[in-house]
């Protein structure tokens, strides 16, 4: 039987490894999608269709490729994966469904850009947190992950401005 703290210390494993990878995955998902599906449409209807699909498919998609992960590795508890499986649901899901806002509320070019605003402070807020508690630079931290989301970025906007070109 385990020991009260080791399983707590567990479970905050399984909830932080599940939300970090669902809101990581959730920002830059959905950032590339957004962005890709306005260069190539300018379509509210297309972005928003793309994010609710992400924040629905691809929550799902990112749960069951956490909970393969974590069994494959033979050292978590049923539990445990189940923990990391439904944090990264809800992660994703909540942070994914978060950029309709502003699609909503917004001029479709505008809220492209604050989603992009939103999504990078987010991650950079993430990545500070993430830096300290590896006791590693944060800036360096947030330097890395804000760059690998910026490429995500254009090279997804200049894909959707391709598709958008070929196919009109």
């Amino acid at each position: 039987m385990r020991e009260k703290v080791g399983f707590h210390d567990d479970k905050r494993h399984s909830i932080t490894t599940g939300f970090s990878f669902g809101l990581t995955s959730a920002i830059i998902t959905t950032l590339g999608l957004m962005v890709g599906l306005h260069s190539g449409t300018h379509s509210r209807t297309a972005v928003i269709g793309g994010v609710l699909t992400i924040a629905v498919a691809d929550a799902f998609s990112d749960a069951l490729g956490i909970h393969i992960s974590e069994e494959s590795e033979g050292k978590h508890s049923e539990r445990e994966i189940w923990i990391s499986t439904l944090s990264t649901f809800v992660a994703k899901c909540i942070f994914a469904a978060s950029f309709i806002v502003p699609v909503l509320l917004f001029k479709l070019t505008s809220a492209i850009w604050m989603s992009i605003g939103y999504g990078l402070l987010l991650l950079g807020i993430f990545s500070f947190f993430l830096g300290k508690q590896q006791n590693a630079r944060p800036g360096k931290v947030i330097f890395e992950h804000i760059t690998i989301a910026g490429t995500v970025i254009a090279v997804s906007h200049f894909l959707g401005d391709l598709i958008g070109n070929v196919l009109r």
